[in-house]
């Protein structure tokens, strides 16, 4: 495949003229934390208050779990990587993830800054209570939140940490194939399961 442009350069590159939004488009790994540990908290706090029960609460924050990595597959696939024609909509094609594949390294730019995740969870919320029965979004939401955390850390940690795992090797890898082999494949970052689902995967070379 022809090579787009990359550094691997850990520095930020500006994006803005303004100062204000510049700041915004930027983050620490440890903000996602910081913000939605508590989400989760009092997400979980209110299960107990309405009284769903532990077995709702259990398969819910699992279900919740798994909705995460199928909407991180669906928006990494086809709104992340969707490259419009016009010029304003390529400028915002590369402020929310063209920027990443260009500067892979950048530190500032490896977990989503609130600017964008607290609308974002704010808007998930309020589809899913829409969804779901009457106070169940207490056991499911915690459960998407996790996921979305152990995406935006792991994300972060797949481009600065050296694993020994095999598992996380694995994590890294697909991810790294995905920047530097293919970004039409492996859009799946914390889990490749919809990858291998929807065909989207890498083909693994066969030892023997």
């Amino acid at each position: 495949m022809a090579k787009n442009f990359v550094s691997n350069s850990q520095e930020s590159v500006r994006m803005f003229k303004s100062s204000f939004l510049e700041s915004l488009s930027k983050v620490h790994f440890f903000v996602p934390i910081i913000i939605f540990v508590p989400v989760i908290l009092v997400s979980s706090y209110f299960a107990y208050d309405k009284q769903i029960g532990a077995f709702n609460y259990i398969w819910l924050f699992l279900f919740g779990l798994l909705i995460w990595t199928l909407t991180e597959y669906v928006m990494h696939r086809f709104v992340f990587h969707f490259v419009p024609k016009q010029a304003w909509a390529l400028r915002l094609h590369f402020i929310f993830h063209g920027v990443h594949h260009d500067y892979p390294s950048d530190a500032k730019r490896l977990v989503m800054p609130p600017s964008a995740s607290i609308p974002l969870a704010t808007g998930f919320y309020f589809l899913f209570n829409a969804l779901l029965p009457a106070n169940y979004i207490f056991g499911f939401f915690p459960g998407f939140i996790l996921g979305y955390l152990v995406y935006d850390i792991s994300h972060y940690a797949i481009h600065h940490f050296n694993f020994k795992g095999a598992f996380w090797k694995s994590i890294k890898q697909h991810h790294m194939l995905h920047h530097y082999q293919d970004p039409t494949k492996g859009y799946g970052v914390s889990s490749p399961l919809w990858d291998k689902i929807f065909n989207s995967d890498f083909i693994k070379k066969q030892n023997g």
